[in-house]
């Protein structure tokens, strides 16, 4: 494990003017421990490799363990530092248990990405019923805000301030058809995103929202490869591709990091201008 010296023990608001009077790069991440919910695989993975590369202790978060040991085994062999937590977001004594264990094992909470989800099986609204609907919002909503609770409240604790950051979807910004469980946890998300930005900043803890598009994962894979949706809707991606998990390692290492100490309450899109065309 690597545990941050005091004196890195800093407030972040002021954690970039400190890195700048001593010359360290403001997007090193040397130190830093922080949490990735969904973090074995898909967007997740793609965000816990760019935090590893920056020097940050990635603790993974999952509900398998074979995939929770394969992603550690990628991060460390990338010459990251990872542990892997065995927890379903679903479940708030799991939480509330996982997020002591981090917090007593490092000292510290500096990160935490609430990216774990699940995704809706795109039924009609007259055919979706209210136990379907919650399957969804159990993960989706639910435990992403017993998550961000739990964050809060350890950087809350020590003091350091810290980011919280929501995975949110273009689906917040465009109606997905039959996706009504996804899409409302999504939007829900994001509001409480905004909630904590307003009431955790005298914390010095910042929040914020990344909402991707058509990203090809584990979760939306078939979807994305299935030959009539491709030619209906790759031809709108002015970037002519899908995205991918990799895509979302700068943007995690910046919202963690002391550049981005002014950025905050923010939903930020990242759609290869999908939403744009």
């Amino acid at each position: 494990m690597s545990i941050a010296r005091e004196s890195d023990r800093r407030p972040s608001g002021v954690a970039l003017a400190a890195a700048a009077a001593a010359g360290r790069n403001p997007f090193d991440l040397t130190g830093h421990v922080s949490v990735v919910t969904g973090g074995n695989g898909g967007i997740g993975l793609g965000m816990a490799g760019g935090l590893a590369a920056a020097g940050a202790h990635v603790c993974v978060w999952g509900t398998n363990a074979a995939k929770n040991a394969a992603a550690v085994e990628r991060l460390t062999a990338a010459g990251g530092l990872a542990t892997g937590h065995l927890c379903d977001v679903g479940d708030e004594d799991q939480v509330v248990a996982t997020m002591a264990e981090v917090a007593a094992s490092f000292g510290r909470l500096d990160s935490c990405f609430v990216n774990a989800g699940v995704a809706s099986r795109f039924h009609p609204l007259l055919e979706t019923s209210l136990a379907e609907f919650r399957e969804v919002t159990r993960v989706d909503l639910d435990g992403a805000f017993v998550t961000l609770r739990e964050a809060a409240r350890a950087m809350v604790r020590f003091g350091n301030g810290g980011s919280l950051v929501a995975t949110a979807s273009l689906a917040v910004l465009q109606g997905q058809a039959r996706a009504y469980s996804y899409g409302a946890s999504k939007a829900g998300l994001t509001a409480m995103i905004r909630a904590a930005a307003v009431e955790l900043a005298r914390h010095d803890i910042r929040a914020n929202a990344i909402l991707p598009g058509w990203t090809d994962s584990p979760m939306t894979h078939q979807g994305l490869h299935d030959e009539r949706f491709t030619e209906r809707v790759l031809p709108r991606m002015p970037v002519r591709r899908w995205g991918r998990p990799e895509d979302f390692a700068g943007i995690a290492v910046y919202l963690a990091s002391p550049a981005s100490v002014f950025h905050t309450g923010d939903s930020i899109l990242l759609d290869g201008g999908y939403a744009a065309f």
